[in-house]
Parts: structure tokens; C-alpha cells; sequence
């Protein structure tokens, strides 16, 4: 899967990843539910060194669709809030 992390490029991650990330997004996704600022920053910037470790950069000049668009790292609570699906921002 591509995966773009706004401002930064693309990583292609492998599937059996989904699982690690996963759990970051689910504990994201209760600290913006609490609205837990100090939280969702540590887990926020755990699942972009999650997925910045565990993906293989894409060429800067590589233009593959995206099929996970991720909010840029400085994004505050409310614009990933606002990016949010029912399960999170990652699917599944």
C-alpha cells in the first residue's frame, strides 16, 4: 500500500504492517475522542515514525495514487479529527 504522509512524500508499506499500525490508531483515536492533547501528540508522532520505519520511501519524483492519505506532522488535534473515518486514519 502507498501511503502519503502530507508534507513529507510516500512510503510503500507492506500489509502485514497494518496490524502495529493499527493499534497506534485505535489508541489515537480515543485520545481525540478525550481530547487529550499531550497523548494524541506522543501517539500521533509514534504512528508517523511507525510508518516512516516500517515503510520503503518512494522516489521524490514518484507520483503513485495515494491509498492512505496522513495528516502532516505538526496537524493539530482538531485537523486530524477532521480527517478521521468511523475506524480512525487508517482503514481496518
Amino acid at each position: 500500500m502507498i501511503v502519503r504522509i502530507m508534507g513529507e512524500g510516500q512510503v510503500r508499506l507492506d500489509d502485514s504492517h497494518f496490524v502495529e499500525l493499527n493499534k497506534l490508531d485505535d489508541e489515537l483515536l480515543a485520545e481525540i475522542e478525550s481530547g487529550d492533547e499531550a497523548a494524541f501528540r506522543r501517539t500521533f508522532a509514534a504512528l508517523l515514525d511507525a510508518v516512516r520505519r516500517l515503510g520503503t520511501p518512494l522516489p521524490d519524483d514518484a507520483l503513485e495514487p495515494s491509498e492512505l492519505i496522513l495528516p502532516a506532522p505538526d496537524a493539530s488535534l482538531e485537523e486530524v479529527r477532521a480527517m478521521l473515518a468511523d475506524d480512525g486514519l487508517i482503514p481496518g
